[in-house]
């Protein structure tokens, strides 16, 4: 009696296109996310009235969870990369398509709070002599750009799983 061994290949996996966790491409927008997002929370925190503004709190919560979650997912990639594996595990894109959905959607909702206040006080009240309004347009600004970078990730993942 011959026993034979059926290899059955994973059922769901997917393939990497530049972008998608575990590629160079994820990598760098991880990092740009990063580093747009801390830029925008280091501006922020260094003023000293923006605990006083709700929308501009808003933003440093949003930035810092974009920053912390483009962080874990930056070294994820590394590590992808180095052992020359990338996530193709429908589960694992799908938690990332959600992440990346819920952080870039809370910091461009957080951008565009802050924008609307810093034209209030710049253009409608005329008091940017007493407030830090060109800090408050660069956090503003970084914030949009993280978005900005954040967006391809989540648009890439959410179109794989969707395609698969």
């Amino acid at each position: 009696m011959t026993d034979h061994i059926i290899i059955m290949p994973p059922r769901h996996t997917l393939k990497a296109t530049q972008g998608m966790p575990g590629t160079l491409g994820g990598f760098l927008l991880r990092f740009l996310q990063f580093s747009f997002a801390v830029v925008s929370l280091s501006v922020m925190a260094t003023t000293s009235d923006f605990p006083s503004v709700t929308a501009f709190r808003y933003l440093v919560a949003a930035v810092s969870l974009q920053s912390l979650w483009s962080l874990s997912l930056a070294v994820a990639d590394i590590y992808a990369i180095l052992v020359q594996r990338g996530y193709r595990n429908v589960i694992m894109v799908r938690l990332f398509s959600i992440g990346d959905g819920i952080t870039s959607t809370l910091t461009f909702s957080a951008a565009c709070a802050s924008a609307g206040i810093t034209v209030l006080i710049g253009n409608d009240l005329n008091d940017c002599a007493q407030n830090h309004c060109s800090r408050f347009e660069t956090a503003t600004a970084m914030a949009f750009m993280s978005w900005f970078a954040a967006s391809p990730s989540f648009i890439l993942n959410f179109w794989t799983l969707a395609s698969k």
